[in-house]
């Protein structure tokens, strides 16, 4: 009788881990290179032809843009487009990879930078990338004051524009349970704006430093955590003076990620990074 694991098809590895409930797929395609088309792209996300994830990280050789990074890595949204940033996902590819190495510290280019990372006892830090409240930088259609972009919907208005190596929509709400973020996020992400779309949040201040938020992220998607949205929120927050520390423990449905100020133009995310499951892309 044959064993089922010699029956079922053998194919590309991958490895599935999760970063605060966000789920990713993680294919190492630095010797023998990886570009999945849309449609490939799509069915491994979809959790009912595929492993199911929210990005697909792809290992590449670095670029000249990664002088002295570790690897390049190249994210792929749902819907089989390509995404500037992932906080969450960087924190998995980094546990990996520190296995791999047997590094405490590595860089990881990502989107033509280099996104320095570090182990802090159980988590995993991230230094996120520069702050940009500039509007050509986020960026938006026209020149505007990024800190009140006159963009509303439902009970939601006033939100802080900013870039954290992906352009951000933050607004401040008095009962975070009270807003309806799967309602009001697609609507707000087609505003003629923002020629990028953007990712929406929510934020409700607790304290000096601690946050409530959520994202309804690009490509259209109400995420458990969002690292690069817990950084918009601290700085957002730090920018409209809500906040004066510089770090903040941001709260999200999938978990608490601790976001800390660095010279007052970087953020540097740490949180958990979990692996899931291993196995096999067939054809």
């Amino acid at each position: 009788m044959n064993d089922w694991f010699d029956i079922a098809p053998k194919g590309r590895p991958f490895v599935k881990m999760q970063g605060s409930m966000n789920h990713f797929v993680i294919v190492d395609g630095r010797r023998e290179l990886f570009r999945p088309s849309s449609a490939e792209i799509i069915s491994i996300c979809d959790i009912g032809t595929g492993p199911g994830a929210e990005q697909i990280m792809v290992l590449e050789p670095v670029t000249d843009h990664g002088l002295n990074a570790y690897a390049r890595v190249r994210i792929y949204n749902p819907d089989g487009t390509e995404a500037e940033a992932c906080g969450n996902a960087t924190r998995c590819v980094a546990k990996m990879l520190f296995e791999e190495s047997g590094l405490d510290k590595l860089g990881l280019e990502i989107n033509y930078q280099v996104l320095n990372c570090e182990k802090d006892g159980d988590n995993i830090s991230v230094e996120m990338g520069r702050i940009s409240f500039e509007w050509d930088k986020i960026p938006l259609s026209e020149n505007s004051d990024t800190l009140h972009i006159d963009i509303e919907s439902g009970l939601i208005k006033d939100a802080v524009a900013v870039n954290v190596g992906n352009p951000h929509l933050v607004y401040f709400v008095d009962d975070f349970d009270a807003i309806d973020l799967a309602q009001v996020g697609p609507e707000i992400q087609k505003n003629d704006l923002l020629p990028q779309s953007a990712n929406v949040g929510v934020a409700e201040i607790i304290n000096d430093t601690h946050i409530k938020a959520q994202v309804w992220e690009r490509p259209g998607m109400l995420t458990m955590a969002c690292g690069s949205g817990a950084c918009a929120a601290v700085a957002a927050a730090r920018a409209r003076g809500y906040i004066h520390s510089n770090f903040a423990y941001v709260q999200m449905p999938g978990g608490t990620l601790k976001i800390t100020y660095k010279d007052n133009i970087l953020a540097i995310m740490s949180g958990p990074a979990e692996y899931c499951y291993s196995g096999y892309l067939t054809e």
